[in-house]
């Protein structure tokens, strides 16, 4: 009996966790976001709650705890490259979601995110965008463009999901 293959995936994310990335992240995630062809804005809730409640952080106490847990912020950087597939020496990238549409999604994701970010927070503390006298904040990069990185990170912790 022929196993069925499963679905290709929509979007992919890479969350890394670090100890500062700029765009002044103190604490949080840097997650990497690539849309594919067919993805719609259906998906978004699902990542956004996928992305802030994994326990894929490391608390002080070296727990794993989600970022809505540290407190944390987290850095959304578009990342077309996750899409590639080799071909030969080369790579490339025919799966991926047009310009347009993965600028539509991206935005849409980092206000998601925002709202998530600032509705964990007030659950948590009662006390807004900050807790533990920490501000909590989405920062993102721009869609489309180049972009310089500087991370720094505090272990082997990155996971790839995909949605």
């Amino acid at each position: 009996m022929a196993e069925k293959a499963a679905p290709s995936p929509l979007a992919r994310t890479v969350l890394q966790q670090c100890v500062g990335a700029r765009l002044q992240i103190h604490r949080g995630m840097v997650i990497y976001v690539c849309f594919f062809k067919g993805a719609t804005e259906e998906i978004l809730p699902k990542m956004v709650s996928a992305l802030l409640s994994l326990r894929a952080c490391e608390s002080d106490s070296g727990r794993l705890v989600s970022v809505l847990d540290l407190p944390g912020s987290i850095l959304l950087v578009p990342q077309a490259t996750l899409g590639g597939k080799t071909k030969g020496c080369g790579m490339q990238y025919h799966g991926n979601i047009g310009k347009e549409d993965g600028l539509r999604l991206y935005s849409h994701l980092v206000t998601l995110c925002r709202e998530g970010l600032r509705d964990g927070a007030a659950a948590g503390s009662g006390a807004g965008p900050e807790r533990d006298g920490a501000r909590v904040m989405v920062q993102h990069g721009t869609y489309g463009n180049r972009q310089v990185l500087k991370l720094d990170t505090n272990g082997p912790h990155t996971h790839l999901l995909e949605f």
